[in-house]
């Protein structure tokens, strides 16, 4: 049986961003706050067969022990505002992974910008909420196919807790399903899929359409490593053998737009050690769209999301980098040596 709760990653009531397993087992994930979400050991669903004792960086062309860094941006499709940050961010190196959200109005904006960039490395942020005060979006499907995922306004619940309350598994599965193949209509190959404020971890049943989908179209799915605490040592063995692991995970969380970005993301970085990270940002820049969006929302706003890409795009970040030897990669990459 599945079990497992959201992980609050900002100061709204649930999960902005968390990533998901293949099946193995799922246990309860305890909630967690700070001004540094760090999720020791992600795992990367992507079945990756082991050869000898060489690791992943080595596999990549790196030295063993290198350190290993995504640089991942979230809600790409969410305003024609988070669309050109992003799409800066990715021509200036900025970030090197994005995931997008299909229902949204500026999902088909990015899809035209992927036929000409079809290289970048996008997955799709399975989207079951809509948090935002008078921005709303609901499913791609009819609303008459999925009733139990939508608001008495016919727009998605605001919160992972509602969700987990009404949400019909059957048409959870229909409409996860419509949005990767939206995505795949619209010509994006998407390297991952991951999800949007948690959603998929409302409730067990959610967990496993999830993980069905990601094996039905071999679509890689990602998943915090405490959610296999209390495994088997024997199946814990097994996991090591046949995944790539994330071993850790960072992100802005609950802060104030008043806090030092360079600061805050100094520490981070200081923490990426050997093996693979990743680290999550949130890009837009500060204008009239991004903040009538992001209205009463100062965590993950638009002063909030400005400052997260003009930290990227900054050469005190690369030079950061670069001072503690890190190696940018994509998951694009890890999935092409299986």
């Amino acid at each position: 049986m599945w079990s497992g709760t959201a992980v609050p990653t900002g100061s709204e009531s649930s999960t902005r961003s968390i990533y998901l397993l293949y099946p193995l087992k799922m246990h309860t994930m305890k909630k967690s706050s700070g001004t540094i979400l760090l999720i020791t050991a992600f795992a990367f669903l992507f079945t990756f067969q082991t050869s000898g004792q060489q690791t992943l960086a080595e596999k990549l062309g790196y030295a063993a022990d290198a350190k290993l860094l995504i640089i991942h941006a979230d809600d790409i499709g969410l305003a024609q505002s988070v669309n050109d940050a992003t799409n800066s961010a990715f021509a200036s190196g900025g970030i090197t992974s994005g995931s997008i959200m299909v229902p949204c109005p500026w999902f088909i904006d990015f899809a035209e910008h992927y036929k000409t960039h079809p290289d970048l490395d996008v997955g799709i942020h399975i989207t079951l909420t809509s948090e935002w005060d008078y921005y709303k979006f609901g499913g791609v499907l009819p609303s008459t196919e999925i009733p139990s995922l939508l608001d008495e306004n016919g727009y998605f619940y605001p919160t992972t807790e509602e969700v987990g309350q009404h949400a019909d598994p059957a048409e959870a599965e229909k409409e996860i399903r419509a949005q990767i193949d939206r995505a795949i209509a619209y010509g994006i190959k998407p390297t991952h899929l991951d999800t949007h404020m948690g959603s998929v971890l409302a409730k067990p049943e959610l967990v496993q359409i999830y993980m069905k989908l990601g094996m039905e179209y071999g679509i890689p799915v990602f998943a915090p490593r405490m959610l296999l605490m209390g495994v088997p040592a024997e199946e814990g063995e097994m996991i090591k053998k046949e995944y790539v692991l994330v071993d850790r995970m960072f992100m802005l969380n609950d802060i104030g737009p008043e806090a030092s970005w360079e600061a805050e993301y100094g520490k981070m970085i200081e923490r990426v050690s050997p093996g693979l990270n990743v680290l999550i940002v949130h890009l837009a820049f500060d204008n009239a769209e991004m903040q009538a969006v992001a209205i009463n929302h100062p965590a993950f706003g638009a002063t909030w999301r400005e400052k997260d890409l003009k930290y990227v795009q900054s050469q005190t970040f690369h030079d950061l980098l670069k001072a503690n030897e890190i190696q940018l990669v994509t998951w694009k990459e890890i999935g092409a040596l299986n």
